[in-house]
């Protein structure tokens, strides 16, 4: 197993890693719309939505993988009446690939997120 970091993406909040890679199968741990400094995104969902893609775009580089090596991704959102939304974004970072994807409504994310993906991925 090979631990993930990069500063492009926020540092884990607890204790965990970015993502694992194992047998050339990359595993993200699920990203939230933090900057790479910590910070969160406080607007629409939208705008929570790409923050969490480009977290996501930067540890799965770190990886040696990318969109295109997604096998899998499972969304988490607050608000199911926010799923449109979500769903116009994550289809401009998953236009001609398409993963399996599963997307569930939760009761509550970390520092109240609106959204929180993760993926896995093959590494090249």
């Amino acid at each position: 197993m090979k631990a993930i970091h990069t500063n492009e993406a926020p540092a884990a909040i607890g204790p965990y890693s970015q993502g694992i890679i194992v047998n050339n199968v990359f595993y993200s741990s699920g990203q939230i719309p933090l900057t790479p400094a910590g910070e969160m995104v406080t607007g629409d969902v939208k705008e929570q939505t790409h923050q969490v893609f480009s977290n996501l775009q930067a540890v799965l580089k770190e990886a040696g993988a990318s969109f295109e090596t997604v096998i899998k991704a499972t969304v988490f959102i607050k608000d199911m009446n926010d799923f449109g939304a979500i769903n116009e974004v994550y289809g401009e970072y998953f236009s001609t690939h398409k993963p399996a994807r599963s997307c569930v409504e939760v009761a509550r994310l970390p520092k109240d997120a609106l959204v929180e993906i993760e993926v896995v991925a093959l590494v090249k």
